[in-house]
């Protein structure tokens, strides 16, 4: 009887683990950074006025979708000279805390001045990138600084780079990546070679550096491949990945461009294959990822260039966004990675951002329209269609539990699309 009681309570052990997690947004598109939430049920269609708005919050400057936890989530933005993040309850968007951080960074190509990084949240730490190149890392429940670090100062030489403004085009805007103990960042520094840099994520302290690589705006993912654990960064002109225990570089190739590119998109792990995706007359390439290092596949400007949007990977096909949003008209599209065939097109879509949850893509566009459709890659099915806000939304949207939490100019919404 004994054993039996010592089984149950760890089957409910087990289970309310589970449900602990389910539904949780912690960084950057999502639990695995692939853009797709799990155990979600979304509404198969929307009300001629579009989905309930449950509450809203106004925000600041700044490009940083919301990170969610359980019932909290972290958002952040600028107000004059700081950096507000806050805490704030899910279901109601009732303030828990809320933090102020010195703000640096002085934009050069853009008017926005605020964040631009998704917070990652893990355990009862906050981890903030600021654009300035300062990292915090705080306390979930209380907001209190935990430890900190400026990595401008410990790894800029502060010279100006070939092809580059001497800040960079819109500060620093990839986000940080935890493996066990280890914080890795893509900190393109000039000196000591720290290109990536891992900290310790109790203590902030540089625990290996590596590469000269320099910094995107693409975030780094992580996976095991051919029995290898790899930390994938598309960096400013590579594509790479290095080995988290010691930065030892796995497998490196030319991805980028100097002069006026960008690389933002994160890359998407396909078996054992990676694809990665950029705009700027440098297209997209697929790579075969093996024990001895990467080889290039395809690569194309015709078949999925986006500027940073990160694709979704469903049922063998990738489903994102093909062209820029500031020339021309970008197109929805989904395409076989394999062979490079366009399953479908629609043409002039605009430019937006991917997640999908239910066997739907929710598909956020700059202009502020929502958009609901089949993740089906015979064809374009569209479920919904509502206008969320009348100015430009460049922020990342996060779903968690039915919720999702977007964000424009000055307004964080969150929308039920249950």
């Amino acid at each position: 009887m004994r054993r039996h009681v010592q089984s149950w309570l760890l089957l409910t052990i087990l289970i309310s683990g589970r449900c602990a997690l389910a539904g949780d947004w912690p960084q950057i598109l999502g639990p695995d950074r692939t853009g797709v939430a799990q155990n979600e049920k979304l509404a198969d269609k929307w009300p001629a006025s579009g989905p309930h708005t449950l509450w809203q919050h106004p925000v600041g400057d700044g490009f940083a979708g919301a990170s969610i936890v359980g019932q909290t989530a972290i958002i952040w933005h600028r107000q004059g000279n700081e950096h507000v993040v806050e805490s704030l309850n899910v279901a109601s968007g009732d303030a828990q805390w809320k933090k102020t951080l010195p703000a640096k960074y002085v934009p050069s190509y853009t008017r926005d001045s605020g964040p631009r990084v998704v917070p990652l949240i893990s355990g009862n730490r906050v981890f903030l990138f600021c654009p300035r190149g300062d990292l915090y890392c705080l306390d979930l429940k209380s907001g209190d600084t935990v430890w900190q670090r400026d990595t401008w100062e410990d790894y800029s030489s502060k010279r100006p780079k070939r092809g580059d403004p001497p800040d960079g085009y819109f500060g620093f805007g990839t986000s940080p990546i935890l493996e066990g103990d280890r914080l890795l960042l893509n900190v393109g520094g000039d000196t000591n070679n720290a290109g990536i840099v891992a900290f310790d994520a109790s203590s902030g302290k540089t625990l290996w550096t590596a590469t000269e690589e320099r910094a995107s705006y693409s975030s780094p993912i992580a996976a095991t491949i051919a029995g290898q654990r790899h930390v994938l960064f598309a960096t400013r002109l590579s594509m790479m990945s290095v080995d988290p225990a010691n930065g030892h570089v796995l497998f490196q190739f030319p991805f980028g461009k100097f002069g006026p590119a960008v690389t933002a998109a994160n890359p998407v792990v396909i078996g054992d294959r990676v694809f990665i995706t950029a705009s700027y007359n440098f297209g997209a390439t697929l790579a075969q990822v093996g024990r001895s290092g990467a080889v290039r596949i395809w690569e194309s400007d015709d078949v999925l260039s986006s500027q940073y949007t990160t694709p979704i990977l469903h049922d063998g096909a990738l489903f994102g966004i093909h062209g820029r949003q500031d020339a021309g008209a970008a197109a929805l599209r989904c395409i076989d990675p394999a062979t490079k065939k366009v399953h479908w097109e629609v043409d002039g879509f605009g430019y937006a951002s991917l997640i999908m949850a239910d066997g739907k893509l929710v598909v956020l566009k700059t202009d502020g329209e929502l958009v609901l459709a089949r993740a089906d890659k015979s064809k374009f099915v569209e479920l919904g269609r509502t206008r969320l806000f009348s100015d430009t939304t460049r922020a990342l949207p996060a779903l968690s539990n039915g919720r999702l939490l977007v964000r424009d100019t000055s307004t964080l919404k969150c929308v039920d699309l249950k």
